[in-house]
C-alpha cells in the first residue's frame, strides 16, 4: 500500500488512539435520562473533530421534539469529488448501561489497554468504529488533500434505545442524505484476522405483553383458587409461543421466509466455525438449543426467534408476601429474517396471544420498536470495492456473513433512500458488547482505519 493517506494514518495512530480514549470517557448512555448531557457532549466532540479535519456543513440536528427532545444527530459532508459516487457514513455514539458494575475488571469509562485490547464501554459498540471512520476521513483529507469520493456523515445517539430520531429523519428523505450507498461500521469480523463483510441482518419486533386479572392485588389465602393469577397466566402464554424443540407455534410465522441459497449455505459451511468452542467460549451453557435440522449459523442468521427478556412486577423483595398481583408484564422480542415484515409478524403474534390467553384475564400487547430484516446483494460495485480493499489490507479473501443481530437503520436506508449498505465492521465475536469488559482489539482499530481508507480510494477509481 503506497497510499499517502495510509502513511498519514500510521504516523498519527497514537494520537488517534488518544482521541478515541477521550470520547470513551464520556458516559453517553442513551437510555438513562441523567446522561442526556453526556450524550450531547459526545455529539459535540464528534462534530468538533469533523470540522477540524476539514469536513463541511457540520452541525447537530435535533431530534425527538415530540418526545421532549432526543439525542442529536451529527451531520457533516464533503462533496467536491465531481462525477464520483457519494457515501453516507453511519455510526452511533451512544452506549449501553454498564451494569453489573462489579464484573468490570477496570472502570467502564476509563479506557484501559490490556493484552492487545482496549477495554471500556463503547470501545467496539460503536465509538471505536465511529472514530475509525472519522480518522480514515482525516487521513485522506490530510494525506491526499481531498476525498476520492463524496461523503456525507450521519452519526446518531439513540441506536441503543431504538433509533426513533434517526428513523424519522431518514424517512423524511432530506436532501442532506442523497447518496449512492451507506457505509455502516457497527459489525464484526467472523474470526480474528479474517476480513468480513456482513450482507444480511435479522429484523426484529420488541414488545410488552401485559396480563391483567383482578382490579387490585389480592391476598392469596383469601382469594387463591378463585381469582386469576396474571403471572401464572403469563407463564402459560409464554410457554405456548414455541415448543420444546425451538419451533415457534405462532400460526403462519414461517410462511414468508426466504431461505439462504445453496451457495450461501455452502459458504457458511466453509467458515472456520467450531460449534463446541462457540458453546464453551461464547455461550457458556452446558448445551446449545434450537430448531432441529439447522446448523448453529443457520439458527442465528437465517431463522426467526422468540425471546423473553424480563418479567417485572409482583413481589420480589426479601421475605414473603402472599399476594396475587393484579397484573404481570413480560418483555418479548422476535428476530425476523428476510421475507418477513415487522407489521405482519406483530399482527400474527398479537392475534395468537389473544386467542390462547387463559380465562379470567385480559391481555394487551404493545409494540415498542421494530426493524426490517435486510439482505444485500454482493454483486454491487461497492461490495466489490470493499472486498478488494479488505484483501489488500488483511492479506486474505473476504468472507460474506450474516448477523443474527439487527441494525434497523440499514432497513431504513434501503426503504426510504433506496441505497444499499456496505457493512464493514472490525469487532470480534468475543468483544463483550452490551456486557461487562467490552473491548476492541487494538490491531483491528488500526487496520480498520486503513481498510476504510483503501475502500474509499477503491470506490473512487
Amino acid at each position: 500500500m503506497s497510499s499517502s493517506a495510509v502513511a498519514y494514518a500510521r504516523q498519527n495512530y497514537p494520537r488517534f488512539l488518544n482521541e478515541l480514549k477521550a470520547l470513551l470517557r464520556i458516559p453517553s448512555i442513551s437510555t438513562l435520562p441523567e446522561h442526556k448531557g453526556d450524550c450531547r457532549h459526545a455529539a459535540e466532540v464528534l462534530a468538533a473533530d469533523l470540522k477540524k479535519i476539514g469536513m463541511e456543513n457540520v452541525r447537530l440536528i435535533e431530534t425527538g421534539e415530540e418526545r421532549g427532545g432526543g439525542h442529536p444527530l451529527v451531520y457533516a459532508d464533503w462533496l467536491h469529488a465531481a462525477a464520483k459516487p457519494t457515501a453516507l457514513f453511519y455510526g452511533h455514539y451512544d452506549v449501553q448501561p454498564t451494569d453489573p458494575e462489579d464484573e468490570w475488571l477496570s472502570p467502564p469509562f476509563e479506557p484501559t489497554e490490556r493484552d492487545g485490547n482496549l477495554y471500556g464501554r463503547g470501545t467496539c459498540d460503536d465509538k471505536g468504529q465511529v472514530v475509525a471512520q472519522v480518522k480514515a476521513l482525516e487521513s485522506l483529507l490530510a494525506g491526499n488533500g481531498a476525498l476520492p469520493i463524496n461523503v456525507r456523515v450521519l452519526f446518531e445517539g439513540e441506536e441503543e434505545v431504538g433509533g426513533e430520531g434517526i428513523e424519522a429523519f431518514v424517512a423524511s428523505k432530506p436532501p442532506e442524505l442523497k447518496s449512492d450507498f451507506a457505509l455502516v461500521s457497527d459489525t464484526e469480523l467472523f474470526a480474528p484476522g479474517l476480513p468480513t463483510l456482513c450482507v444480511g441482518l435479522r429484523g426484529m419486533i420488541y414488545t410488552e405483553l401485559e396480563v391483567r386479572g383482578a382490579k387490585t392485588d389480592l391476598h392469596s389465602g383469601m382469594y387463591g383458587g378463585a381469582a386469576p393469577n396474571p403471572f401464572v397466566s403469563l407463564a402459560q402464554i409464554l410457554a405456548r409461543l414455541k415448543d420444546e424443540n425451538g419451533h415457534i407455534l405462532i400460526p403462519g410465522f414461517y410462511d414468508d421466509i426466504i431461505p439462504p441459497s445453496p451457495e450461501e449455505l455452502a459458504a457458511w459451511q466453509s467458515l472456520p466455525f467450531d460449534e463446541e468452542q462457540y458453546r464453551i467460549n461464547e455461550v457458556g451453557s452446558k448445551q446449545l438449543v434450537g430448531e432441529a435440522g439447522y446448523s448453529v449459523l443457520e439458527r442465528t442468521w437465517a431463522r426467526p426467534t422468540v425471546d423473553v427478556h424480563g418479567i417485572p412486577g409482583g413481589f420480589i423483595g426479601a421475605g414473603a408476601k402472599t399476594v396475587i398481583p393484579a397484573k404481570a408484564v413480560a418483555k418479548v422480542s422476535m428476530r425476523l429474517v428476510p421475507g418477513m415484515t415487522p407489521a405482519k409478524a406483530f399482527a400474527q403474534y398479537k392475534s395468537y396471544v389473544e386467542k390462547i390467553a387463559p380465562a379470567g384475564v385480559d391481555v394487551e400487547i404493545r409494540l415498542i420498536h421494530s426493524g426490517d430484516p435486510c439482505l444485500v446483494r454482493v454483486d454491487n460495485p461497492y461490495i466489490k470495492a470493499a472486498t478488494t480493499a479488505l484483501h489488500e489490507v488483511w492479506g486474505k479473501d473476504t468472507v460474506f456473513i450474516r448477523s443474527g443481530g439487527s441494525i434497523p437503520i440499514v432497513g431504513d436506508f434501503d426503504r426510504h433512500l433506496g441505497i444499499p449498505s456496505v457493512m464493514m465492521g472490525f469487532g470480534l465475536p468475543d468483544d463483550n458488547i452490551h456486557a461487562p469488559n467490552e473491548k476492541f482489539h487494538l490491531k483491528n482499530f488500526e487496520l480498520g482505519i486503513e481498510s476504510l481508507i483503501r475502500f474509499l480510494e477503491e470506490a473512487g477509481r
